[in-house]
């Protein structure tokens, strides 16, 4: 089973060293130079060995969520639907309300980036190192971590008291941004947004940074480590989660005819040649 086999393998060998090891390779953003859409065409080459729902290109799929969130929010951040913050789990202290409007175009522009790491696979690295659900590495694994009751066995970290306890090396309540997640295509593409000075908001950042992290966002997992920061940006990427599950479709995107329309949203937020 190609899925279980991708998670078998990176179960295996994502440690603390190696996502250290991989985010100073990586962090530079000096492998080569490209624009976004150069991105989304080498993605034409790739399906993704993690996902049981998709047999298409990756590229497509980019397309199907983006048209999907554009679809929801045509309004460009006029006022429109909110979206809620989660309830806090039993005993923990109620977070700040706020209801997010309706997100203007950038978040279209999120949907269309938001697996873009994963040329990493392009560029070499093996789909376990870059596709599927991340998962914090130097703590205890939980019980939602896909496939984690039968894929930790050879992982050295399990076997490291430092690593075994509930927070691990790090302490309670610390934030998400404080925690090594396992290396994939989430942090990669968070690094190259970074490195380029994308002029996209906070929420945008944290969305395609954590958007694969579905032990917390989707099971409730984590939030020991979690901040009332990452409190107030979950319903962001629950948001972002809807379109990127529920656009997969048989029926592929017309991608010449949306082109003009997503180089609209680059050239505004990221234009040009790019580091990666």
């Amino acid at each position: 089973d190609r899925v279980y086999n991708t998670y078998l393998l990176m179960h295996t060998h994502q440690t603390v060293e190696f996502v250290r090891r991989k985010s100073a390779q990586y962090g530079s953003c000096s492998l080569r130079r490209m624009s976004v859409m150069e991105a989304l065409e080498l993605l034409d080459q790739l399906v993704d060995e993690s996902d049981p729902d998709v047999d298409f290109p990756n590229s497509f799929h980019a397309f199907q969520t983006a048209e999907g969130i554009r679809r929801a929010h045509p309004d460009k951040g006029r006022a429109g639907p909110r979206l809620r913050p989660p309830c806090p789990p039993p005993g923990s202290p109620a977070p700040r309300v706020t209801l997010l409007r309706s997100p203007p175009d950038w978040f279209h522009l999120v949907g269309l980036l938001h697996d873009l790491g994963k040329v990493l696979v392009l560029f070499g690295e093996p789909q376990w190192a870059v596709v599927g659900d991340t998962f914090p590495v130097g703590c205890k694994v939980q019980k939602s971590v896909v496939y984690g009751d039968s894929t930790f066995h050879d992982n050295p970290d399990t076997k490291d008291p430092r690593y075994s306890t509930e927070c691990g090396m790090y302490q309670p309540g610390c934030g998400l941004e404080n925690v090594l997640m396992s290396w994939g295509h989430d942090e990669y593409m968070y690094q190259v947004m970074k490195f380029n000075n994308f002029t996209l908001p906070k929420e945008a950042f944290y969305m395609i940074r954590f958007h694969s992290f579905y032990p917390w966002h989707a099971h409730g997992d984590y939030e020991h480590l979690c901040s009332e920061e990452d409190r107030r940006m979950l319903p962001w990427v629950r948001e972002l989660n809807k379109f990127d599950l529920y656009t997969k479709q048989e029926e592929l995107p017309d991608v010449q005819q949306l082109r003009a329309y997503y180089q609209g949203l680059i050239d505004k937020y990221c234009p040009g040649q790019l580091c990666w």
